[in-house]
């Protein structure tokens, strides 16, 4: 049939495949770098918003609503595209990875808040009572047991972090998009940017489903 010729073309697909598998490769990189970065910004946002001094709360909000505001792709373009005449040059892969980080941070920040929020009031108490510093507070008391409730919006946030690596293409990244886009043009059969989406899928529906998981688990346990 014409359809599987066109969009299923099985020879395409294999000869392209080796392609589609470097595109993988360079966007888990970025998703992985973009992730950790995120992470580590985004606790660092979250606690300064909560127990920073005033003028320092007022900027971390500032920048989270801000970040949470603007298109990724906007700030994409901007980092790679408008910082030179600024003199900052970034690769096509550093870009990628700071415009996704950075808006990562923000989301992140947010879910640690929310998470930090939530733990009673009386656990912040009964560290002090215990003469426990900020730190240990911090570390031993508050963030694990912030962590189990944000463990599900953290998964979310990195799902869509992973998707969003699609966007490094617009930078000549050569992610799998990209890689799907030339193996198209060369072979002249839009086949490969459905092989694409089927990695896509394959790779980010077990995380998909790894979150349903423990948003279940986690429900039966609070009950």
């Amino acid at each position: 049939m014409e359809i599987f010729d066109t969009f299923f073309n099985v020879p395409v697909l294999i000869r392209t495949f080796p392609l589609l598998m470097q595109g993988l490769w360079v966007t888990l990189q970025i998703g992985v770098v973009s992730i950790v970065a995120g992470l580590v910004l985004g606790l660092a946002l979250a606690l300064v918003r909560l127990y920073g001094p005033f003028w320092v709360q007022l900027l971390a909000r500032a920048y989270i609503n801000f970040m949470r505001s603007i298109p990724l792709l906007v700030l994409l373009i901007i980092i790679y595209y408008a910082l030179p005449f600024v003199g900052i040059r970034l690769s096509p892969f550093l870009s990628a990875v700071s415009a996704l980080s950075l808006v990562s941070a923000a989301y992140t920040a947010e879910i640690f808040r929310a998470g930090i929020e939530a733990i009673p009031r009386g656990q912040f108490e009964a560290s002090s009572a215990l003469g426990l510093s900020y730190r240990h507070m911090m570390v031993d008391v508050i963030l694990p047991q912030a962590i189990r409730i944000v463990i599900p919006p953290l998964t979310n946030n990195c799902i869509n972090v992973m998707k969003d690596t699609a966007l490094a293409s617009v930078v000549a990244m050569p992610d799998l998009l990209k890689q799907a886009t030339q193996a198209q043009a060369l072979a002249a059969n839009p086949s490969p940017l459905i092989g694409a989406a089927i990695i896509y899928v394959a790779f980010l529906l077990p995380l998909v489903a790894a979150v349903s998981k423990l948003e279940r688990s986690y429900a039966k346990a609070d009950r």
